[in-house]
């Protein structure tokens, strides 16, 4: 149920969407169609930041991020956006089994006592108008603001606020929304016909991005912009995501350094960023981390400083 009353003067379907959000943050008590792994063997963290899980697509990668959350724990978990591709379901409506699944593993764990700080981005837009309220034990809010164990302060937001065709050619943003679902659907069948083969998860439009000139650009650009309304805010550091690329990157504003974290997506690249209880941070790059737990020869628990795809 709403924990409190739908803003005056919303929209029919923000009104109908408030009702339906409602129902499902209060936890329906049915099993998940995957039971959830409890083994004793999670890795705790104080803090876990993900984005860009665009449930309600064939792209997302729901068993990846099943496994995720089976395997680890948190204090405080933020959802940095596009958590629900609502661009897509407008279109046409998918939701299987799976994507439930995932939306009741986040609510367990809300339930249990994690935090939970859902920060909608663009695809998920429709929630941004009920940001300040909580929908069952989940916090909606437009931005937020992290102290790290060791005393940090990051702004965690999505992104969308500072991607330039976002917002001056919104129309463009959706033309290309339906190019990269195409491209997506080609890597589900790259990857099913590798796995096939017994190879490891690979992401094709990671590589293209990579290898695109233009793309390399905009994402250094789009990482500087950010980082630079980081530093005019006066905190040391940001957290995002929207634009698919895990990264750790250190910027300077007016002789001051900033961090600069992008959890990435669970799309293409399947990351996550954690902070450690001493307040060091690192972005994990799952498939990895499921091919170091399926090698024989290699221990149980990964060393931290060997493994760490970006740590500080």
């Amino acid at each position: 149920m709403l924990d409190q009353t739908s803003p005056p003067g919303l929209p029919a379907d923000l009104s109908d969407f408030a009702g339906h959000f409602g129902n499902v943050a209060a936890f329906p008590p049915i099993e998940p169609s995957v039971p959830e792994r409890e083994d004793g063997q999670r890795r705790r963290f104080r803090t876990i930041w993900i984005s860009d899980v665009h449930l309600g697509t064939k792209g997302c990668n729901a068993a990846m991020l099943i496994d995720f959350l089976d395997s680890t724990d948190s204090e405080t978990m933020y959802l940095v956006g596009d958590i629900i591709d609502g661009w897509r379901l407008k279109k046409k409506f998918y939701w299987p089994a799976s994507h439930n699944d995932i939306v009741w593993r986040i609510l367990k764990r809300a339930k249990r006592g994690t935090r939970i700080v859902y920060i909608p981005g663009n695809h998920d837009e429709v929630v941004r108008p009920f940001s300040g309220m909580n929908f069952g034990d989940v916090e909606i809010r437009r931005a937020a603001f992290h102290e790290t164990a060791d005393g940090r302060r990051l702004m965690v937001l999505h992104g969308d606020e500072f991607d330039t065709v976002m917002l001056t050619h919104r129309w463009l943003a959706f033309v290309g929304d339906t190019a990269y679902h195409l491209m997506m659907a080609l890597n589900g069948w790259v990857n099913s016909a590798r796995k096939a083969f017994g190879m490891p998860y690979w992401s094709l439009s990671k590589a293209a991005k990579n290898k695109v000139k233009n793309a390399v650009e905009f994402i250094s650009k789009y990482e500087e912009i950010v980082a630079r309304a980081a530093g005019e805010r006066g905190v040391d550091g940001v957290v995002c995501g929207h634009i698919h690329t895990a990264e750790h990157r250190m910027f300077t504003h007016d002789g001051r350094a900033i961090e600069y974290w992008n959890d990435g997506d669970w799309v293409e690249g399947c990351n996550a960023l954690v902070e450690h209880f001493d307040g060091r941070m690192e972005i994990l790059h799952w498939p990895d981390e499921i091919a170091k737990r399926a090698a024989p020869d290699s221990p149980q628990e990964a060393d931290d400083e060997d493994h760490a795809r970006a740590v500080a």
